[in-house]
């Protein structure tokens, strides 16, 4: 069993109202988190919609995704004390830039700069 099946095999629906929660709780929307997200992953807003109210699991929503953005690898710093860049495993450096996304914009960082930077 691997160090991070615990994370890929729970349900986006239980934790996407997690992130949800946590830019709410700095006074942003659920709607610019579904735009990271969107822009992330290449899902649609109402796919990702749908996809939260559905049983897949957070891996494989991020391993189906219809197209993760190329420039997402331009994504810095750290979580929970590592380094972005240093996630060896490439579906777990996914997950975490969608943390990192939802960081920005609980730190107060408007939406377009975010993303601005991103291309």
């Amino acid at each position: 069993m691997g160090k991070y099946d615990k994370v890929y095999g729970m349900t986006l629906q239980k934790v996407y109202p997690f992130l949800i929660a946590k830019a709410e709780k700095k006074g942003r929307t659920r709607d610019e988190v579904l735009t990271v997200t969107s822009w992330l992953t290449g899902y649609s807003i109402a796919e990702i919609e749908k996809l939260v109210d559905s049983d897949i699991t957070y891996g494989d929503f991020f391993l189906q995704a219809p197209q993760m953005n190329p420039a997402r690898h331009l994504i810095t710093g750290s979580i929970c004390g590592v380094k972005l860049a240093e996630i060896d495993e490439p579906l777990m450096q996914d997950i975490r830039y969608l943390d990192k996304l939802v960081d920005e914009l609980a730190k107060g960082k408007p939406i377009d700069k975010i993303l601005k930077k991103l291309t």
